[in-house]
């Protein structure tokens, strides 16, 4: 949003695998580094559409690598994800904690987007690569002009909620409330967009002193039941949210939360904005756009 930015804003709408069309932008812009955020990221699409996940996420990056290296770009901030480590055996998780066991297409195409990075890195010097593993982003721009608009039923949590809460969507469904957590529903780390955003541009402006890979977590060191999140949304916008208990979703683990003790020493950012400032921002936007952007 350009009242948002301050300034005139540039858009190209293309495909990221489209090869051709990256060159041109590429061309006519001085690009000092990019921040890569474009894959398909619902952890239960995934397992249910694994080759589309893996054609869209690893053959983009491919053909995004190949057109930064002809226009001598050497400097690119991925949108990694928390799901790399799988299943952890502890938590909070920090960046030493071994990849675990994968449980969804839409984390092994992280891990294996991350994988090709480091090699690149590796074989190439002079690339400077930052590898940011989100846990859970949620929340809205203050203003409320921007929002999540998910098509069809949200994959995401706090969508879910917000459409729940102004009428567009019965109830929420809660997957599971069996897991060894404190009222059995999974527990996760949120993360504010905008906390996340400042992230991304001191990471840009980080790498500018780094030569190879510096991989970080992205999250605030707290986890909250899928129940907690009901119950700080309910307060956020002054009723109850209907939600049924339903089955467990493949590819979903009990608890993940960060341990964002690295990102803090080494860009100097931690996330500020709380549970009720993410629940906030979303019920904003949501009831300034109850039935999501216009077509």
């Amino acid at each position: 949003m350009q009242s948002i930015a301050g300034r005139e804003l540039t858009f190209y709408q293309a495909d990221i695998r489209d090869g051709q069309a990256l060159d041109r932008i590429l061309a006519d812009h001085p690009v000092d580094g990019v921040i890569h955020f474009a894959a398909l990221k619902s952890v239960g699409e995934s397992v249910a559409q694994p080759l589309r996940y893996y054609e869209n996420n690893i053959v983009g990056t491919l053909v995004l690598l190949e057109s930064l290296r002809k226009a001598g770009v050497r400097r690119i901030v991925f949108s990694s994800s928390a799901t790399v480590y799988g299943d952890p055996l502890s938590v909070p998780i920090n960046e030493t904690c071994p990849i675990g066991v994968i449980t969804n297409p839409y984390g092994r195409s992280k891990r294996m987007m991350e994988e090709i990075l480091e090699d690149v890195a590796k074989a190439e010097p002079g690339w400077q690569i930052g590898l940011l593993r989100y846990f859970n982003p949620a929340g809205a721009h203050e203003s409320g002009l921007i929002g999540e608009d998910p098509n069809g039923i949200p994959n995401n949590l706090m969508p879910y909620i917000s459409q729940v809460a102004v009428g567009k969507l019965a109830a929420l469904n809660v997957f599971g409330n069996d897991y060894p957590t404190h009222d059995g529903t999974g527990v996760r780390d949120y993360i504010h967009v905008v906390d996340l955003a400042v992230a991304h541009v001191k990471a840009i402006q980080t790498l500018t002193a780094v030569e190879g890979v510096l991989t970080l977590n992205l999250g605030t060191g707290q986890g909250y039941s899928v129940l907690d999140m009901v119950k700080a949304f309910s307060d956020a916008c002054g009723h109850t949210i209907p939600y049924v208990i339903a089955p467990r979703r493949n590819g979903d683990v009990a608890c993940c939360y960060a341990d964002p003790a690295r990102a803090r020493e080494v860009l100097g950012w931690q996330a500020t904005r709380t549970l009720q400032d993410m629940c906030r921002d979303s019920w904003r936007w949501q009831q300034n756009n109850p039935n999501g952007y216009p077509d």
